[in-house]
């Protein structure tokens, strides 16, 4: 009886291989053991950016609600514990949202924050 190979199996996995590795540079997205190795590196690259990606927009948000604070004398530090002085539970995406889109409404938490100083 003849050797069954895994003629069939192999080649989905390189195929499998080749099309993640698509648009990658050079022999990178053509040659199979480089490519195996580009696309293992950029999937742990992909598992640490998600758990990195929410302090960047974290990060984010901060410094816009601080951007608008200096427009009105405060620093974000200060208008951050006014907010908790005042029991207002705004969370810092919606104040940065706030921030960039409706310029009105974070002037009157602005003016709250600076009133109750």
């Amino acid at each position: 009886m003849p050797r069954a190979r895994a003629r069939v199996a192999s080649h989905r996995r390189r195929k499998k291989i080749r099309k993640q590795a698509r648009g990658y540079y050079g022999a990178r997205s053509r040659s199979l053991r480089t490519a195996r190795d580009a696309v293992h590196r950029a999937g742990q690259y992909s598992y640490a950016h998600r758990r990195k990606r929410p302090g960047d927009f974290r990060r984010l948000w901060i410094m816009r609600i601080n951007a608008a604070c200096r427009e009105y004398g405060l620093s974000y530090s200060k208008f951050i514990h006014g907010l908790t002085l005042q029991d207002i539970q705004i969370d810092r995406k919606l104040l940065a949202d706030m921030a960039v889109r409706d310029h009105g409404a974070f002037k009157v938490l602005a003016e709250k924050v600076s009133a109750a100083r």
